[in-house]
């Protein structure tokens, strides 16, 4: 059989080759060149002995591929532990400064709470002591004759005695009418003031405050602007804050008023109001010696 280079072609085929079938049992690899039948022009390379060791050829790389990132893998995870126990360890050490800084703080507050609540404590009993004091009205100790000390020996305890007469402070409140009725029945009246020196007496028995007012028996309920004390006696003068009497609304009685403002003085306290209105009162009765 002669073989001509310029028909020869090779063709390389995918599926197994029928021609093939006689050396793929063969213990020896063998290359042939097939002739085909005539007429055809074309010659058939077998093939099947290269699959095969291509086969195998990649399996051995697929292999070895799973080998280095098996390989890869493992020692990636046997460096992660080393890494997470220190940032561990640094967080646990973060974490116990963290909780000693906010415990310290914590003892320092409930110390700073102790201490505030001892001032608190007092300044309330402070509190309490200025109030009792407030409300209790002041003695005032006056210099008298041996005739005056016995009238004021029969004041009644709760009483102050001033040149022949007994005070009373009241410490609730009514309107005029009955604030002169209470006096009455206790054997005075609404207190009568005539002179600047009984006038600067009774306004230092009354305790300071926001606006303390007192009834005092005086009105001019019968015929407006004409002042007449609960004796029948027409009023002189009068111990008047400027401005006043105004009868801004209907205000027919008069009371002095003492405040927490130091600047206001005795001889410039009296208001007029309503005899309706509620406030307290100051009764006056003579002693048994001056009468």
């Amino acid at each position: 059989m002669s073989m001509n280079t310029e028909g020869m072609q090779v063709n390389l085929i995918d599926e197994p080759d029928p021609d093939c079938k006689d050396y793929r049992n063969s213990a020896e690899v063998r290359y042939s060149v097939l002739q085909t039948p005539r007429g055809n022009g074309k010659r058939t390379f077998c093939q099947e002995p290269f699959k095969v060791a291509t086969a195998c050829l990649v399996a051995l790389c697929l292999l070895l591929l799973m080998v280095l990132v098996a390989t890869n893998v493992q020692s990636k995870s046997l460096s992660v532990p080393d890494v997470t126990s220190d940032s561990a360890e640094a967080h646990m050490l973060k974490t116990n400064a963290n909780v000693t800084a906010l415990t310290s703080e914590l003892q320092a507050l409930r110390e700073e709470k102790s201490d505030l609540e001892k001032e608190r404590s007092q300044l309330k009993a402070k509190l309490a002591k200025l109030e009792a004091s407030a409300s209790t009205p002041v003695k005032v100790t006056t210099q008298s004759t041996p005739g005056q000390v016995k009238g004021k020996d029969s004041c009644p305890s709760d009483w102050h005695y001033f040149s022949g007469s007994c005070y009373f402070i009241s410490v609730r409140g009514d309107d005029w009418p009955e604030s002169q009725a209470f006096c009455k029945k206790r054997g005075g009246h609404l207190a009568i003031i005539h002179t600047p020196e009984e006038q600067t007496f009774i306004w230092d028995l009354l305790p300071r405050g926001h606006w303390n007012a007192y009834w005092i028996g005086i009105s001019d309920k019968k015929v407006e602007d004409d002042w007449y004390w609960v004796d029948g006696t027409k009023l002189v003068g009068g111990f008047w804050e400027d401005g006043e009497p105004n009868n801004h609304i209907d205000e027919d009685c008069c009371y002095i008023v003492k405040t927490q403002v130091l600047s206001r003085i005795a001889t410039k306290s009296w208001y007029d109001a309503p005899c309706d209105m509620s406030r307290r009162w100051i009764c006056e009765k003579e002693t048994a010696a001056s009468s």
